[in-house]
């Protein structure tokens, strides 16, 4: 365990990389999760010829957005899954979030649910079983579904695609130490939810996405990540960092030492304040 780290129950590591301190059942919190919107391209007669799956959705907003684009009644994509027959790897069992690969898909005259999906996860495929992903997974001694896991949580977690590859250290930093990820991101998964809202009771919760109380990581991706995350994911640079916050847009602090890592989060504590008075 590494030194001058507090007991697990007072440090919280959150989305978009925001350490906050849980103290008397409060919780510090940044500002809200942005979602991004459907983006279809359109016909000349208004139905759409293309479909945008930006990184970091959820499996959920990816069959959302196919009913959308083909005009089905919502919840008709995810019961396609069943005969689907999509190329996932055995450590999927079946769930395909992590590999409905971010990116631009023409929506044929003829096109369906199954066609889609399975688009998505052959491009998914070609992508990760490659180099260098795949090599990449074998050097770090995972394979390639626990690759997209961790990049999963990189996409999500990163306030720019610049902090990718030292998020990823962190994760790998606090699996080698034997240290609960503590990621507010795996949580609100398990709570199908976007929000830095994250209470204290939130981290008692009884699921397996629980990185507060479950060690290791999630049984399943928690998103499903671009070619940014992955390539952080199997390739981060040299570290030592267990923490880090952004204390203002484009100023993310990594530290490996837990007090450097309080006076940042009062820094950003104290900004988000200002900010509140003189918005």
């Amino acid at each position: 365990m590494q030194n001058n780290t507090p007991p697990r129950s007072t440090i919280r590591l959150t989305r978009r990389g925001r350490i906050a301190l849980v103290a008397t059942g409060a919780v510090v919190v940044g500002t809200a999760v942005a979602v991004p919107l459907l983006t279809l391209a359109p016909e000349e007669d208004g139905r759409p010829t293309t479909l945008v799956i930006p990184e970091g959705w959820r499996a959920s907003q990816v069959y959302a957005a196919v009913d959308k684009a083909l005009a089905l009644p919502p919840g008709s994509t995810k019961k396609s899954l069943a005969k689907a027959m999509l190329k996932l790897p055995n450590d999927a069992e079946g769930n395909p979030e992590g590999y409905l690969f971010p990116a631009t898909y023409p929506l044929q005259e003829k096109a369906t649910p199954e066609k889609l999906l399975a688009l998505m996860v052959d491009t998914a495929n070609e992508k990760f079983n490659g180099a260098p992903i795949a090599a990449g997974a074998q050097r770090n001694a995972m394979n390639v579904y626990q690759a997209v896991t961790i990049a999963s949580i990189v996409q999500a977690e990163a306030a720019s695609p610049a902090d990718m590859g030292k998020v990823a250290r962190v994760i790998f930093n606090r699996l080698e130490r034997g240290m609960p990820l503590q990621m507010d991101s795996t949580l609100n998964y398990a709570l199908n939810r976007a929000t830095l809202r994250t209470t204290a009771s939130d981290t008692r919760i009884d699921s397996p996405y629980n990185s507060y109380q479950r060690m290791g990581l999630p049984p399943t991706p928690i998103d499903n990540p671009g070619e940014e995350a992955m390539r952080a994911a199997v390739n981060p640079p040299p570290g030592d960092w267990l923490y880090f916050v952004t204390v203002k847009p484009g100023d993310t602090r990594f530290t490996a030492d837990y007090r450097e890592h309080t006076r940042n989060v009062a820094e950003f504590n104290a900004h988000r304040k200002s900010r509140a008075e003189h918005p």
